[in-house]
């Protein structure tokens, strides 16, 4: 089993399989989800879910983006069972969003006829451009920059036409920069009981996780205790982000 691409997106496609997951990474990191976010999907991969990542180069206009990730998203899926990779008619479909991959599910949700069991919404990020992109005023000059659409038209947009109705929302309790409060209260009001969220220990970028090696060297010195208490932090939230995951996926599977 390993990373294929297929129309322009990162497969991984466990030989049993019970589910799809669309993954959508942050701005600045989605061009290889297959490699910044390796560890979490292959994780999920490895509990039976086949893996869709769709790259993206982050733009001001991000309903754009979100039609461009979708079309994808669908002609992959129709290659997949074409070549009869996918070895059921139905799958369940969920997404899974990080950063502004968030928003981009939910503009998905919200745009076009979707059907999704589910979505996973990590760290949600709803800035305005001014906010998201440092100096963008200073080089805008005279005209007025943003995102289209704005955070404000985005939170309008989710909750008079968002169709996912089971989400998990998850924030993590060092991250300055989640939004997913917002996010909460409005989905709460647009299918009172079917929100579930989670605070977890961990920081905007734990989802990027990285399984990265620490030579100790002959004589154990203080900045190989330090390594390895570091690599250990990093390993104890992702793992703790991954079973939450799983477990919200599929409250009956038993995670190891």
């Amino acid at each position: 089993m390993e990373w294929q691409e297929v129309n322009g997106n990162w497969v991984y496609i466990p030989q049993y399989h019970t589910g799809i997951v669309h993954f959508l990474g942050g701005a600045f990191v989605a061009t290889a989800p297959h490699v910044t976010y390796r560890l979490l999907l292959e994780d999920l991969a490895s509990k039976n879910y086949a893996i869709i990542a769709t790259p993206f180069v982050n733009t001001f206009d991000h309903t754009a983006i979100a039609k461009s990730v979708h079309q994808s998203f669908d002609r992959t899926i129709e290659q997949l069972r074409a070549k009869s990779l996918l070895r059921r008619r139905y799958l369940p479909i969920y997404g899974v969003g990080h950063s502004m991959g968030c928003k981009l599910h939910l503009l998905i949700g919200s745009l076009f006829p979707v059907e999704r069991a589910g979505n996973i919404l990590i760290s949600f990020n709803n800035f305005a451009a001014r906010d998201a992109v440092p100096l963008v005023e200073q080089f805008s000059g005279a005209f007025t920059v943003e995102f289209t659409p704005s955070p404000l038209e985005t939170i309008s947009l989710i909750s008079q036409r968002y169709q996912v109705k089971r989400n998990l929302i998850i924030k993590f309790n060092n991250d300055n920069l989640d939004q997913s409060l917002a996010l909460r209260e409005t989905l709460d009001k647009r299918f009172p009981g079917m929100i579930t969220s989670q605070i977890l220990k961990g920081s905007h970028v734990t989802p990027l996780g990285q399984d990265f090696k620490w030579q100790v060297s002959s004589v154990y010195t203080p900045f190989d205790a330090l390594g390895q208490w570091m690599k250990q932090e990093v390993y104890r939230d992702l793992h703790q982000l991954k079973q939450e995951m799983l477990r919200w996926l599929n409250p009956l599977a038993i995670n190891n």
